[in-house]
């Protein structure tokens, strides 16, 4: 790790404390909306859809204004600063209207730092070096997400477990987010800007990225929100304190394993990785179909930080405009997580949990077969360095 560039450790403990607070919020909010304000599973759904989508949906557009008008790190600082005043006024939430509209409001922000934020990490890699660079930044990341969830456990173990604490914490979010957005202002270091703007930010080039971009948006499309395993934890019987417990079990996972996947991306390739990323996530999915509740959140962690490290690494290596490609990106997954979502929600109302999962068993094994496919072929065209 001694050869990581000073930027990106900066840009990794924004991350550690953004993450912080938005595992203090997601691994409540379905427990919030689903058994606090009585919705039913199928709002859930909505939420996590509309979310979703205000999510990766606008890293297009600003993948694109990113790279067109070299607007690096204060994309990167409004994004965070958004996200770290909209996350606290959930406490004030009373209904699904406010908490999808907070929720898409906060995920706004996030829109305009993501493409941004990996452009300027791709900047500050080392040559074939760019899956290390992005295990180290997960690594940071989870870890975030991990501490997050310890504190629920902690504030849970000495204070009443109610709907007054679960406010509370949200409105706790308010002090790791405002740490973050500060490392981000005044720490992190831009991108220099070249001499002459670059007009041209859609390479036909990177078109060929798309197949197996493709595979995984169709992969996020069937498979499970991490909302839903709370919902199912919950469902199976598992307590308030456990349920932060599960999380840190998925994020702890993830810690341990980023920098080192990161590692074996670059030995053995990212196609390679990604396959096996989606196999971890098959099995999360049998384990939670057979009641293996802390073993799906395990598979869960596995798949989420090796399918993330290795397509963030693939278009570092291979993208042409990088801001661009990875506006697309999440763009990609916004518009296939947010159908997915919804699709996951209705089918589990109306069908039940079981028909749900074999749905998504389904999706995810067929796509899977999609990939070992291409990745078979030995074209230029669907090769992944």
């Amino acid at each position: 790790m001694k050869k990581i560039d000073t930027n990106i450790i900066y840009i990794g403990w924004v991350s550690f404390f953004t993450d912080m607070a938005s595992a203090m919020v997601t691994t409540l909010l379905p427990i919030f909306v689903v058994y606090v304000l009585d919705e039913g599973v199928d709002r859930l759904g909505i939420i996590i859809a509309i979310a979703t989508f205000t999510s990766y949906a606008l890293r297009v557009v600003f993948g694109y204004l990113s790279d067109k008008y070299q607007i690096v790190k204060p994309f990167m600082v409004a994004g965070y600063g958004i996200s770290a005043l909209t996350k606290p006024l959930l406490m004030f939430a009373d209904s699904f209207t406010t908490i999808t509209l907070l929720r898409a409001t906060e995920r706004v922000g996030k829109a305009i730092r993501s493409a941004s934020k990996d452009a300027l990490i791709s900047h500050y890699s080392q040559a074939k070096r760019s899956g290390k660079t992005f295990g180290f930044h997960k690594m940071m990341d989870v870890s975030g997400e991990m501490i997050g969830a310890l504190i629920i456990v902690v504030v849970f173990y000495f204070g009443t477990q109610n709907e007054t604490l679960i406010r509370d914490i949200f409105g706790l979010t308010l002090i790791p987010g405002l740490i973050a957005t500060g490392i981000a202002a005044f720490l992190v270091k831009d991108i220099p800007k070249k001499t002459k703007k670059q007009v041209i930010v859609i390479n036909k080039e990177d078109y060929k990225l798309f197949w197996i971009l493709g595979s995984y948006f169709a992969f996020l499309f069937f498979f499970l929100s991490d909302q839903f395993f709370i919902v199912q934890a919950r469902d199976e019987g598992m307590s308030l304190m456990q349920i932060p417990l599960l999380v840190i079990t998925s994020t702890l996972t993830q810690a341990l394993v980023s920098y080192y996947s990161g590692l074996l991306i670059d030995r053995f390739g990212n196609g390679v990785m990604l396959l096996l990323s989606y196999l971890f996530g098959m099995a999360a999915l049998v384990a939670l179909l057979l009641g293996y509740i802390w073993v799906s959140f395990v598979f869960f962690g596995l798949f989420t930080v090796i399918s993330l490290n290795a397509l963030r690494s693939y278009i570092s290596v291979n993208a042409k405009s990088k801001g661009f490609v990875y506006g697309v990106f999440y763009g990609g997954m916004a518009v296939f997580s947010a159908l997915g979502a919804l699709s996951i929600g209705y089918i589990w109302k109306i069908f039940g949990f079981e028909n749900m999962i074999f749905f998504s068993l389904s999706g995810t094994l067929s796509v899977s077969l999609f990939l070992t496919y291409i990745l078979s072929q030995k074209r230029k065209s669907f090769f992944i360095h």
